[in-house]
Parts: C-alpha cells; sequence; structure tokens
C-alpha cells in the first residue's frame, strides 16, 4: 500500500489542464523593469500561453465589444472578441515577482524533511537527546542519517564526539552531517562500518579530527568521503518524496525557481520523473556535481529548457574550499583561533584550471565555491587566465565569496563575473567571522555593497539546507546586516548595507541572470513566464525587521496558482 505522500504524488500524474488567459486585478503590484527599477502596477495580464501580457498601471477595465455587422445570409458567423478566461480580484494585495533562490541544494533540503534535522538544537545534550528519540521512532533503520549540528550553536568550542554520540546510539551506525554539510559527525558503529582506525588517512583535502592519536568522530571535507563511501543512499522512492517536500516548502516560502548546486544523476532522473507526471512545479536551474554527473546528464553541451521552462542543466558546480565553522575555508593566514591552520584546498591549481576548462569547451557554465580569502583569489586568477581563452558570455560564478581580500574586490567586475552570495550566512557567522579571523582581516567580509559598486551583478540564494530558503529574511539582513536578534544594532560593517530595491534585484532578476534565465523568468516583464507571489504586506514601506516576517498568501507560477495559504 503506498504512502500517503506517495499516493498524493500519483494523484499528480493527472495531465496538467491547459493553460488560461486572465487578469489579476487590483494589486498593489511591485516589479522591475529591465535595470533593475522597481515598477509599480495595478493589475497583471497573463496570455494563454502563462505569461505576462502587460503590467497595467491602473485597475484593468476589459475592452469594449465591438458590435457585430449585421450578418447577411452567406456570411460567416461574426468572430466575438477574444475574452479572459478569469480575473482575481486581489483586493489590494502586494504582488512581487516569484522569488529565486540562486544557490541551494534541492535534495538534500527534500531530504532534510525526511531525515534527522538538528539544525533547531542549542546544546550537546538537546542533540543528544533529538538523536535518541529519532532512532526510537524509526526502529529497524540500518544507519540513522541526519543534517544540521552546529557546534558553535552550542557552545562547545571545539567539535562533538564519537562518544557522546555513542551516548545517545551506539547500536546503530549514526552519521550527521553539519549544517553547512563540509564536516560529518560519525559514532563508533559507523566508524567500524567504513573500516576506519588509527591507522585511517585523510585525503588530500580533508581532514581527520583526532583525539589521543585515534579519529574522534569528526570529518572535515574530503575525510567526508572514509564514511560516506558505506552509507546507504536514498532510494529513488525517498528522493521523490524528498522533492515533493523541497517543493511545497519553497512554494510556501515564494521560491518560484532555484539554482540546484550539486546535481547527481540520481537528482535529475527525479526532477525529470516528477516533471513526467506533471509535478515538477518550482523551476530548477541545474549545475552538476562535477564533470562526471555534468557528462551523464547533459552530454556534449547543455540541455534545452524542457517542461515549460521547468528544468534546465546549464552548468557545473565545483568547490574550492570549505566552510568557516568547520576551518576547512581556505585563508591566505592562520586562523586567528587556530595557529597553523589555513583550511583546505579542495582542487589543486592545474587540477582546478583543467576541470574549468573542460566544461567551458562544451559551453556549460562554471559555479565555483570560494570561502577563503584565499580560495576566492585562487579563482579569480584561474577565471582571468581561462577569459583568455574562453571569450563571450560566460557568467564565471563565484558561490558564496564571503571572505575576500579588500585588494581582490575590484578584480570581481572583470571577465564578467557573478558573485553568488547568501545574505543569510552573514547573520549566521559574522560573531564566528569574528572568532575565526579576527575584525582587521575582515574589511572585504560579505561584500554586498562593494559588488554592486564594483558593478558586479549580485545574485543571492539561501544554500538551503545550510539556511532556510525563506528570502524575506535574507532580504531584510541584506538590508541591515543585523543577525536575528537584531544584533549588533546598526549592522554589522553597515557600509556594506544594500537598499531594498537591490535585495529585491538580487532575489529575483539578477538570480535569474546569473542562470542565463533572465530572459525567460524573473521580472514580469511582458513574455516572461508569469511567476509572482501575492503576500501580506508592501515590503517598500514596512521596517526590515517586518519585511523579515511576511507571509505568502499564494504563489503563482506560469499563470496557474500552485500554493494558496491554508490550503
Amino acid at each position: 500500500m503506498k504512502s500517503g505522500l506517495l499516493a498524493a504524488l500519483a494523484a499528480l500524474a493527472l495531465p496538467a489542464p491547459a493553460l488560461e488567459a486572465g487578469v489579476i486585478d487590483n494589486v498593489n503590484g511591485i516589479a522591475l523593469d529591465a535595470n533593475g527599477r522597481l515598477v509599480r502596477f495595478g493589475a497583471l495580464l497573463i496570455d494563454d500561453e502563462g505569461k505576462v501580457e502587460r503590467l497595467i498601471p491602473g485597475r484593468y477595465e476589459a475592452p469594449a465589444q465591438a458590435r457585430p455587422k449585421k450578418r447577411r445570409k452567406n456570411d460567416p458567423l461574426p468572430t466575438q472578441p477574444k475574452g479572459l478566461a478569469f480575473k482575481l480580484d486581489a483586493g489590494g494585495k502586494t504582488l512581487l515577482p516569484g522569488l529565486i533562490d540562486a544557490h541551494a541544494h534541492v535534495m538534500s533540503y527534500g531530504l532534510s524533511h525526511i531525515t534527522l534535522d538538528l539544525s533547531g538544537t542549542r546544546s550537546l545534550a538537546e542533540a543528544q537527546a533529538k538523536i535518541r528519540a529519532f532512532a526510537a521512532a524509526n526502529t529497524g533503520r540500518k544507519w540513522i542519517i541526519g543534517t544540521g549540528w552546529n557546534q558553535e550553536l552550542w557552545g562547545l568550542g571545539r567539535f562533538p564526539t564519537a562518544a557522546e554520540l555513542d551516548a545517545a546510539v551506539s547500536d546503530v551506525p549514526v552519521w550527521l552531517e553539519r549544517v553547512d554539510g563540509h564536516a560529518g559527525w560519525a559514532n563508533t558503529a559507523a566508524m567500524r562500518a567504513a573500516n576506519v582506525s588509527a591507522a585511517s588517512k585523510a585525503p588530500p583535502g580533508g581532514r581527520i579530527d583526532m583525539a589521543a592519536g585515534t579519529p574522534s568522530g569528526v570529518f572535515v571535507d574530503k575525510a567526508m568521503d572514509l564514511i560516506q563511501r558505506a552509507v546507504p543512499t536514498p532510494a529513488p522512492k525517498d528522493r521523490d518524496i524528498a522533492l515533493e517536500k523541497a517543493q511545497q516548502a519553497l512554494l510556501r516560502q515564494g521560491v518560484t525557481a532555484v539554482a540546484d548546486m550539486g546535481t547527481s544523476i540520481e537528482d535529475w532522473q527525479a526532477f525529470r520523473r516528477s516533471a513526467d507526471r506533471g509535478a515538477l512545479r518550482v523551476r530548477i536551474m541545474a549545475y552538476a556535481a562535477g564533470i562526471d554527473n555534468m557528462v551523464l546528464i547533459a552530454g556534449p553541451e547543455p540541455t534545452p529548457w524542457l517542461y515549460d521552462d521547468h528544468l534546465r542543466m546549464g552548468g557545473v558546480k565545483l568547490g574550492l574550499d570549505g566552510a568557516l565553522g568547520s576551518r576547512g575555508a581556505w585563508l591566505k593566514a592562520d586562523y586567528a583561533d587556530a595557529a597553523g591552520q589555513r583550511g583546505l584546498s579542495l582542487i589543486p591549481t592545474t587540477q582546478l584550471r583543467n576541470i574549468m576548462s573542460r566544461a567551458a569547451m562544451d559551453n556549460f557554465q562554471v559555479a565555483v565555491d570560494a570561502v577563503g580569502d584565499a580560495a576566492n583569489s585562487e579563482l579569480l586568477d584561474a577565471i582571468t587566465e581561462l577569459s583568455q581563452t574562453y571569450k563571450g558570455d560566460r557568467r564565471w560564478r563565484i558561490e558564496h565569496a564571503q571572505i575576500v581580500d579588500p585588494a581582490d574586490l575590484p578584480r570581481f567586475s572583470q571577465n564578467g563575473i557573478v558573485a553568488s552570495m547568501q545574505p543569510a550566512h552573514e547573520a549566521s557567522d559574522w560573531r564566528m567571522a569574528v572568532a575565526r579571523m579576527g575584525e582587521a582581516r575582515l574589511k572585504g567580509a560579505y561584500a554586498w555593497k562593494a559588488m554592486l559598486d564594483n558593478r558586479v551583478p549580485l545574485a543571492f540564494g539561501s544554500d538551503a539546507p545550510v539556511e532556510s530558503p525563506n528570502p524575506f529574511p535574507g532580504i531584510a539582513t541584506a538590508m541591515t546586516r543585523e543577525d536575528r536578534s537584531g544584533q549588533p544594532a546598526g549592522g554589522w560593517t553597515p557600509e556594506q548595507r544594500i537598499s531594498l530595491e537591490a535585495a529585491l534585484d538580487g532575489f529575483t532578476r539578477q538570480a535569474a541572470y546569473a542562470a542565463f534565465a533572465e530572459k525567460r523568468f524573473g521580472s514580469l516583464i511582458p513574455g516572461q513566464r508569469a511567476d509572482f507571489i501575492l503576500i501580506d504586506r508592501d515590503i517598500t514601506t514596512a521596517r526590515p525587521v517586518d519585511i523579515s516576517t511576511t507571509q505568502v498568501l499564494e504563489t503563482w507560477i506560469g499563470g496557474k496558482r500552485v500554493y494558496m495559504k491554508g490550503q
């Protein structure tokens, strides 16, 4: 017998209804023009292809019906003026373009809804209790899998240990990824299942946390492979359920399109299965997890847009360094709180250029994670070199660009680079960043205003499931540089704050531009897909703290309502 969600997925296989022309009337419409400037409108006219026909400044008025001429005996029947199939009076609610997440991990986000999630825990004891309860509720599982732990929030001042995980669950293997996905925590049973011992060596680009000469239980970056090779992979039905969970959550939060950073062949097959049964509502701009997946999925060139612009494989995603929280971000100088450590370079210099070249030669877009200042400098060097060979509109993407040497900031304006950044990271990380590096070395950290001043396209995302994909707290953070508790008052490095207009642009028009989708959706320009949301407040007059709690009332994609609050 199918589970409730699987039955619901089967029901979604029904043929989609034909698109119909219509109008969303009586709205407080806010959109962006081709230059990123705010425009206002009172009604949105949608054509019968689900595209924007035009934005109407005031209320919609139907065109007057032409009086038919008197019909003679052999004349054809008169043609009636084409009407609208539907008209929605929005009651003055605010309408925005559909929001776009420029950097997320769709399948990981979905799987976090059906596996153990520790992201809400605030102490080691709370995490242990949650692990223990999950294991008790899921007896019979061969492994306990989860994500979301963050030792910084627990106040440990160190990584947790296998012994502390054993205290919660010791009879089955447990493998829990850190919130940033750049470290994993294993219990003794998991290390035993993976044949990890005191003799195990970390591969290049990885680090095993050690205690008294033996692995302590935490594996950083490429050392995670030592455990992950033994972890069972999700079954196709689990991926289908996870994808549906991810879509439901994204639509509730007004996200109509997402750049999936690190798509595997298994992920792509799940996307295709969903689209084949008419269940793929969120638009997915896929970036393959490395060259092998790129070739398996797309072959010799990027795929065309599929399923009415719902799916495309257009690029490859690489990771040059790790995360700041696990001290894997590659720095130019030692960590202030860990002498002798400068993080991890995950791809050697020559190999990085070779991989980027392999993708570029077949016209795939290249997106590379670079968190630390050394990683960003190295990637800028690589792009400068490759741009001499690969001309044209490449839109080299630097993902995260979190810690940048101020001397390197102007270099982002060269060679058509896109800065793909996540405002929520600044809110979560600023205290940790100061501890890791010291205030003096952070003048180019999370430098959104500097990017805009250098005329760098700035695309915003969430890095979900590392952060919530809800764009509204991200918009508020971009405007204030304050964390969720309003600290520090006035914002950390306030000179890097940006306007509402720029923040909204980053989550709409520029996020589409970053994936070569700006002609298809993102701005509600006539001819684009009619992707939009109705929300419960006017964010142009609301305080940033109130913007962060915005509620999405309806989400429409391609001129069809796909979410309505309360239903």
